[in-house]
């Protein structure tokens, strides 16, 4: 078996062969990104002896082309933590850095922590579209409040009595009325600028309401079981499938509990047994989970009564629901789990 560790950078990718056995050098070649580096580098990756396996730092953006043309071609692809790629340069033998040792670095990562414990990349499916609409809304929605808080002082700078409430442009009949005001008022610098935010925060909640009925559609395809739940909503639903990439990429529902960050920390040592809260993992996941609870706490009877036996026994409020997280994290990998040939989506208990 040879590994093949990758240092991928934007214009060029450079590769180190490693035998799994050894860990000797079998070589390595630097190649310009595109198909002509990329066909290139599989044909010289094809002329080594053995099995195969390539191991590519987990940065997608600069990675994700050659990871794509490598899976099309029936070539197996794992993909590397960058934390772990940072503490194998810290801990290797040779000093200084580049492009080869960087490359062997991240092959002999594979070396010390086994095929089989790294996730195998595959080709993205509808769960990349519903995340990458998802992250364009939110980016539309920070520029939207951005807009919304400068023309907010220019109003209080043109009329100071005026009062609005924080959202009141976004929706209903305050931007229309303002719009008339500022075609009425003296056409000053601010005036003008005014009206140009105002016109763009309209065209802003067009596209992001737009983009909310393109997700909802979307993930009623994907995930409709999910919506069914209390307590999701679409864009929540949509984050979770997005994020989560594929349940079926987490063996046990206790792998998507650690990567969310929601699985405590065993801290205990001697006579002290105790556990730490978990500050790591996809932070974007555990912020879903969270709305997640908070919404039920609200109108799921269930989660109520358990949020209150937890509150009996001594705990806080913040207490119970990281553990209802662990909980609900484990309902959501059931539920995500593709259906079994000739079968639907199993049913589920509920978490309470």
């Amino acid at each position: 078996m040879i590994v093949l560790g990758a240092d991928t950078h934007k214009r060029s990718h450079t590769i180190a062969a490693v035998a799994a056995a050894t860990g000797e050098m079998r070589g390595e070649q630097t190649v310009q990104v595109g198909a002509r580096g990329f066909d290139a580098l599989l044909r010289w990756a094809r002329g080594l002896d053995g099995e195969r396996v390539w191991a590519l730092e987990d940065c997608r953006h600069v990675s994700g082309s050659l990871e794509r043309f490598l899976i099309a071609r029936g070539e197996r692809v794992l993909r590397i933590p960058t934390h772990l790629s940072a503490s194998a340069r810290k801990s290797a033998r040779q000093r200084g850095k580049s492009d080869p040792i960087d490359a062997v670095g991240v092959a002999r990562v594979v070396l010390q922590e086994g095929l089989e414990s790294l996730p195998t990349a595959h080709l993205d499916g509808p769960e990349l579209d519903l995340r990458l609409l998802v992250d364009h809304r939110e980016r539309l929605v920070r520029q939207r409040v951005a807009l919304n808080s400068t023309l907010q002082w220019h109003l209080h700078d043109l009329w100071p009595e005026l009062q609005l409430p924080g959202s009141s442009l976004f929706y209903g009949r305050w931007a229309p009325r303002v719009a008339r005001r500022l075609a009425r008022t003296e056409q000053t610098m601010r005036v003008r600028i005014a009206r140009d935010e105002l016109r763009r925060i309209r065209e802003l909640s067009q596209a992001i309401k737009a983009l909310e009925h393109e997700i909802a559609e979307l993930v009623a395809k994907i995930a409709p079981q999910l919506l069914s739940e209390p307590g999701f909503g679409p864009l929540t639903a949509a984050k979770l499938v997005g994020e989560i990439a594929g349940a079926q990429r987490f063996a046990t529902p206790a792998k998507l509990a650690r990567a969310a960050g929601v699985a405590p920390i065993p801290a205990s040592s001697g006579n002290t047994q105790r556990q730490r809260l978990d500050q790591g993992g996809n932070r974007q996941i555990n912020a879903a989970l969270h709305r997640v609870i908070v919404t039920r706490a609200r109108c799921h009877p269930e989660t109520r009564d358990y949020i209150a036996r937890r509150q009996a026994e001594g705990k806080t409020t913040r207490e119970a629901i990281r553990c209802l997280k662990r909980y609900l994290a484990r309902h959501v990998w059931r539920l995500l789990q593709p259906p079994h040939p000739g079968q639907g989506t199993p049913p589920s208990p509920s978490i309470s």
